[in-house]
């Protein structure tokens, strides 16, 4: 069964930004509309790298909502729903469908520990109360959940769960996935596999480093997709190293330091994350200094 397609090329996980304590909105309208200009396919909204866990319920629909009027069809709009709750998730992604988003991320529900029918029926019961295109985040490192393949056969067969952000960093694994081909897309969920991930059939990235550089990281996508792949492969390979930075300490730490530098933002964090140690701020200048020597 081919499935609808939300978006094929680069997305971004994007940050929230925030001051003194509240998010800012000056900021987030400039870091839009970079993003619009660098041809970024889409936005993601409240996930992970979006601080989305510290956010209440109203600052998520203003987020959601301003968003969505900022972006104004230039660029398809995926708003993070999932938490460990069902309950909540299917509010959260009723809002997302109230705002006419392009389509939900749902990462796989952590802390719980759901048991492989839990999560099946975790991912069944909000599908069955959206018509919004589902993409599936799996990333073990922070939910301690991961989806087996047994699982996402499950998963496949309903019409509006249609792809999957991958961050489970398993060449493997994402080899086994790449198998569902158009019955459930494959994107990747790091931004060191984006080229490996392409080269398996997927079909984009949803991406932290091209919160500061989306039109390189877009361009890594189309190069491949229109033949040039060692071009494409490449610029992999540029961006390598700094994309691993980005996680030498809990994302978005690294990222929001880093684009603090480039004055997109404040470096500014809810607890329990907090700023950034001086040796990974000191790694993260290094690695920007070569990657901007480099492009």
């Amino acid at each position: 069964m081919k499935k609808k397609l939300v978006f094929k090329g680069a997305a971004t996980a994007l940050v929230t930004p925030f001051i003194n304590g509240n998010i800012d909105y000056s900021a987030l309208d400039a870091i839009i509309e970079q993003q619009i200009e660098g041809g970024i396919s889409a936005l993601v909204i409240g996930g992970t790298t979006g601080e989305a866990a510290t956010l209440s319920p109203a600052e998520r629909f203003e987020l959601y909502g301003y968003a969505k009027a900022k972006v104004d069809g230039r660029a398809k709009l995926i708003f993070g729903t999932g938490t460990n709750d069902t309950r909540v998730a299917i509010e959260h992604t009723k809002m997302a469908e109230e705002l006419r988003a392009d389509g939900v991320l749902i990462v796989t529900p952590y802390y719980n520990k759901g048991t492989h029918k839990g999560v099946l029926e975790h991912y069944k019961m909000i599908a069955s109360e959206t018509e919004l295109p589902i993409i599936l985040y799996n990333v073990p490192s922070r939910t301690g959940v991961n989806l087996t393949i047994k699982q996402l056969d499950e998963l496949a067969k309903i019409e509006n769960v249609v792809g999957i952000k991958e961050a489970a960093d398993s060449i493997d694994r994402l080899t086994e996935i790449s198998g569902f081909g158009d019955e459930l897309y494959l994107y990747a969920g790091n931004d060191t596999q984006i080229y490996p991930t392409l080269a398996l059939g997927g079909i984009g990235v949803i991406s932290v480093i091209s919160n500061l550089y989306p039109a390189f990281v877009r361009d890594i996508c189309q190069n491949y997709f229109e033949g040039d792949r060692e071009r494409s492969h490449r610029e992999q390979l540029k961006i390598f190293n700094l994309s691993r930075a980005m996680f030498i300490e809990t994302n978005p730490t690294p990222i929001k330091y880093a684009m603090s530098l480039h004055g997109l933002c404040r470096a500014e964090l809810r607890l329990p994350l907090a700023e950034a140690e001086d040796r990974t701020k000191d790694e993260i200048r290094k690695e920007l200094t070569d990657f901007e020597g480099v492009i």
